[in-house]
């Protein structure tokens, strides 16, 4: 079972060279595929020598994920964000575990930082994840090829792609949640505020939920002073 990892990076320069260093061990079971959206501070080039691809799409994590599926080979499609890591085990995780039943699923996260909320926020989303059946992206998410095309991929909105991503597939069947943690940077949590962000973050969900543009909520997000969508 072959496995494609595709990381969508736009300004990605601090760290994509420890994202994919990191992957370097994985590349016989691996390909990696870099889609840059456009980055300005020599992204593509730093990742060059590191991926199998690297290739360029429109700005958007959802249209650059899409590219890279489409230039995938692998039966088993991981999307994963460049300040995110997974487990040393997690090509083994999902090869004994996918299909049985579910053709997709997600880790568990924990945040990386001395904060002690950061721990809680990790645990919350695992809780809220495995209650839902609904992962967020910088939980790698992990998809069979054909049950991705079988959904039509990401759909191509500008923001809360993952949630969408995740409801389609949920009509195959629910995620496997996977307790293995990847760990992610909780460096952004800590610049924008803690109790902030979560606040930001909950009332951009609640809007979704109830029929707002993601067009809105992107540049919401973008305003809001967080990390790029």
């Amino acid at each position: 079972m072959k496995f494609s990892i595709i990381i969508p990076a736009l300004n990605e320069a601090q760290n994509i060279q420890g994202c994919l260093s990191a992957l370097q061990p994985l590349r016989n079971d691996c390909e990696l595929i870099v889609v840059d959206g456009g980055s300005t501070d020599g992204t593509p080039a730093i990742a060059e020598p590191l991926a199998d691809q690297v290739i360029s799409a429109p700005k958007g994590r959802a249209r650059q994920m899409n590219a890279g599926a489409r230039q995938a080979t692998g039966e088993v499609l991981l999307f994963l964000h460049a300040d995110t890591f997974l487990p040393d085990n997690a090509i083994q995780l999902i090869r004994e575990q996918i299909n049985r039943p579910a053709p997709w699923g997600r880790f568990d996260i924990r945040l990386s930082g001395d904060h002690f909320m950061l721990k809680v926020i990790s645990q919350m989303m695992n809780w809220r994840s495995r209650l839902t059946g609904i992962a967020t992206g910088d939980q790698a998410i992990f998809v069979t090829h054909e049950a991705f095309t079988a959904v039509g991929g990401y759909p191509d909105i500008s923001l809360m792609e993952d949630i969408a991503l995740c409801k389609a597939l949920n009509k195959i069947s629910p995620p496997l949640c996977l307790k293995a943690k990847v760990n992610s940077s909780g460096r952004r949590w800590l610049q924008f505020g803690l109790y902030k962000t979560i606040l930001f973050m909950w009332s951009l969900r609640l809007r979704y939920f109830f029929g707002a543009d993601p067009k809105t909520l992107a540049r919401l997000y973008s305003g809001g002073h967080l990390w790029k969508p």
